[in-house]
């Protein structure tokens, strides 16, 4: 059975994005970078999307695959481009992307596929369809919300920024009761960003 995976940068006040939506408040760090471009393309991979990440990632991602360039830019810092990002261009693209919308009517982009509400029976379906053992999402905070409120978020890894926000859109929200989590890991880098990884407590 495949484990949901949130992978997501926030504040070190919790918001995972500004009250605009932007994320100009991420500190780059080229070894974080890496993990996404170290990673393996293939059709195994999974990702899970809500509407306004989806069409925020279809905006940007699909085009830097188009230049011959060995690098990309990074979509958090305009000006700056690495190998690393390549690699999670094609990540990306590659994967399959499953997309919770009740507005959208279709979707186009390589490799999505276009699903209703999240609903536990679609869900476990997911996790035991072949692939590679993580299922993975990105931003998506009402998609996080949802399938923590539902106890199926099997891990969380969190890259908190070193910045204080003040104001800003929360990861997870509207959760009923107490979500308990298994501190697994602790990864420090020198940019001042620190990866928590959690395991929802079973």
């Amino acid at each position: 059975m495949r484990k949901i995976v949130v992978f997501d940068r926030v504040t070190a006040d919790g918001y995972f994005s500004g009250p605009d939506g932007k994320l100009d408040w991420v500190v780059p760090d080229a070894e974080i970078d890496k993990l996404g471009g170290d990673a393996v393309p293939g059709s195994g991979n999974m990702m899970l999307f809500g509407r306004r990440t989806y069409q925020m990632f279809e905006s940007f991602w699909p085009h830097v695959l188009k230049s011959d360039s060995s690098e990309a830019p990074d979509p958090h810092m305009p000006g700056r481009q690495s190998s690393a990002m390549r690699g999670m261009a094609v990540w990306i693209h590659e994967a399959t992307k499953i997309v919770f919308s009740k507005s959208l009517k279709e979707v186009t982009w390589h490799n999505s596929r276009l699903v209703g509400d999240v609903e536990p029976a679609k869900i476990e379906a997911l996790k035991s369809e072949p692939g590679g053992d993580q299922i993975m999402i990105f931003g998506s905070g009402q998609i996080v919300s949802k399938l923590t409120e539902l106890g199926l978020v099997d891990e969380y890894q969190l890259i908190v920024t070193p910045l204080l926000l003040g104001s800003g859109k929360p990861l997870v929200s509207g959760v009923a009761s107490r979500v308990p989590l298994d501190l697994q890991d602790v990864t420090r880098y020198d940019s001042g960003n620190v990866m928590l990884r959690y395991a929802r407590r079973k």
